[in-house]
């Protein structure tokens, strides 16, 4: 079976990627919120709201916060419906028709086109941020992290929820696992998006992404501190957050 962390088959390359992932995402937006909760048999609902219960916008409800890689909003469009926030979240993708189909998700979400490796936004701008199945696909992940930790308060804390392989099952529900994951979600995400290889990518960029151990280190490098790791679902997908220091 392949191993996290294995090189990519296929397109796109590492060079080009950039390039590659906003055709891709501009191509599957109009079925993009329909395959996400169907292939994920919705439990990418509940992942979201573990990402934004372990963000801790509490200690700043009337604040600023940063949905990254933001998609169609609904991880912007989550935070901002929990009873008692009164903040502001900013959803920012590159993928502006991806920020068009979600922007009806919430009155307080503003969505903004913008490049995670530059963000148009000063030092300390957010008292929190979170990505939700986007950083894998950053062109440059250490530097993804590090514009994160730039725009984020001291103490602020990023909270990144991305999929990654179940190691721990037993063979019979791993193998099923890759089953699935290899051979029927590529043909019914194909199918329903009728982009050819956008979910072909998706399993071969969660295999490429480094595992738990690998990650949360890639985290400590990018400036934050007091990094976690929780796997949710025996492992299909992880959420990691961690805090940045009073020095950066």
């Amino acid at each position: 079976m392949p191993r996290a962390g294995s090189p990519l088959r296929g397109p796109p390359s590492d060079h080009g990627k950039r390039s590659y992932v906003r055709e891709m995402f501009t191509a599957i937006a109009p079925r993009y919120d329909l395959l996400n909760h169907a292939l994920s048999l919705n439990m990418d609902w509940l992942w979201r709201r573990s990402a934004v219960r372990k963000l801790g916008w509490e200690a700043a409800p009337q604040g600023a916060y940063l949905d990254l890689c933001a998609g169609t909003l609904d991880l912007a469009a989550e935070l901002a419906r929990r009873p008692g926030f009164g903040g502001s979240v900013v959803g920012a993708d590159f993928v502006v028709p991806m920020l068009q189909h979600g922007r009806r998700k919430a009155s307080s979400v503003y969505p903004v086109a913008a490049d995670a490796l530059s963000l148009p936004f000063a030092n300390g701008s957010f008292d929190g941020c979170t990505v939700a199945f986007g950083i894998r696909n950053l062109a440059d992940v250490n530097a993804g992290l590090t514009e994160m930790a730039r725009v984020l308060k001291p103490g602020g804390r990023l909270v990144v929820l991305e999929f990654s392989i179940p190691l721990t099952w037993p063979l019979r529900p791993l193998y099923l696992f890759y089953f699935y994951f290899r051979t029927i979600l590529p043909v019914i995400g194909r199918t329903v998006s009728k982009h050819m290889t956008a979910y072909s990518y998706l399993p071969d960029s969660v295999e490429r992404f480094p595992d738990n151990e690998g990650f949360a280190a890639l985290m400590q490098e990018g400036g934050f501190t007091h990094v976690g790791v929780e796997r949710l679902t025996s492992g299909v997908a992880s959420l990691y957050w961690g805090e940045v220091g009073d020095h950066r």
